[in-house]
């Protein structure tokens, strides 16, 4: 082994022991929590919000509330997982009603749709807070978010909503081992984005088109598919499944019974992403300066 090999060895053992651990970084959260004295964490059930919530409850018991936003485009099947899971460690939890199909901005569905959506929670959330006296409104947002095309962030910052986990430097592996640890229901549960992100940015958002989404999915899982994706694109329903999926979706018994499923729904053809399952997908239309366009 030459000199050179041993000194990038020893560069790379350097930065691999410069880096916390999820085990330091849940200390850090521990305290950073500890400090602020009483909280509100917008929980989802997502495997994120769901460790800062089970942190927070562990560090500040009853001075840790959850709030979920039940709006037309969160699945029902999410908000019953959230609901059991933050029962059985024993958080609070609220419920409050988000309208974001009320809102023309939207319904419309542009590039900037989480915006919207987000900033009506976040005000929703900030009344919480200060009817509940708690110093600080949560999100879930982690280090790997941060480089990913998330509008809803401008709104985060409007509303003075904290991000501990991204702050900490968690990264999603972080977060699945820490939650892990806690044995939260959540800690291997494939991201589930609102159903809103499954329609085309400039497509109208509707309750029919939300409620075929929330169906046709359903029907993927109740045929043992775990991580998918029904993309709504008019009549067409555009089917994202991992690669090594396809060969028993398009088995036989399989492919009759999503074709005829969907097609019931309203859907008239049924397709299959042959590129397979990717997160934001739908974010491949957007221009190249769509970073500079999260405002109103």
């Amino acid at each position: 082994m030459t000199p050179d090999s041993l000194v990038q060895i020893a560069a790379r053992e350097r930065s691999s022991a410069a880096e916390p651990s999820w085990q330091e970084r849940l200390a850090r959260l521990r305290d950073l929590l500890r400090e602020l004295g009483s909280v509100v964490v917008a929980y989802s059930g997502g495997v994120d919000s769901s460790l800062l919530l089970r942190v927070a409850h562990e560090v500040l018991g009853e001075r840790a509330l959850g709030v979920i936003g039940r709006s037309d485009s969160y699945a029902a099947r999410e908000l019953e997982l959230a609901l059991e899971q933050a029962e059985r460690f024993g958080a609070r939890v609220e419920i409050v009603t988000t309208g974001e199909l009320s809102d023309p901005r939207f319904r419309s569905n542009p590039a900037n749709r989480c915006y919207h959506c987000k900033g009506e929670l976040y005000r929703r959330l900030a009344e919480v807070a200060a009817r509940a006296g708690a110093r600080a409104v949560l999100d879930g947002t982690i280090a790997d978010d941060l480089g990913d095309w998330r509008p809803g962030r401008r709104a985060a910052e409007e509303r003075a909503v904290r991000s501990p986990l991204a702050d900490l430097g968690f990264t999603k592996r972080d977060v699945r081992e820490a939650a892990a640890s806690y044995g939260l229901q959540s800690h291997d549960k494939p991201a589930s984005p609102c159903l809103a992100s499954r329609i085309p940015y400039g497509s109208e958002i509707t309750m029919e088109k939300l409620k075929m989404v929330e169906e046709g999915e359903a029907l993927l899982r109740s045929l043992g598919f775990r991580e998918l994706r029904v993309r709504h694109h008019g009549d067409v329903a555009r089917i994202e499944v991992p690669l090594a999926e396809f060969d028993r979706l398009a088995s036989a018994g399989v492919r009759e019974r999503v074709v005829e499923g969907l097609r019931a729904l309203g859907f008239l053809h049924v397709a299959l992403d042959l590129a397979g399952l990717r997160s934001g997908s739908l974010n491949a239309a957007l221009p190249p300066d769509a970073g500079r366009e999260q405002g109103p």
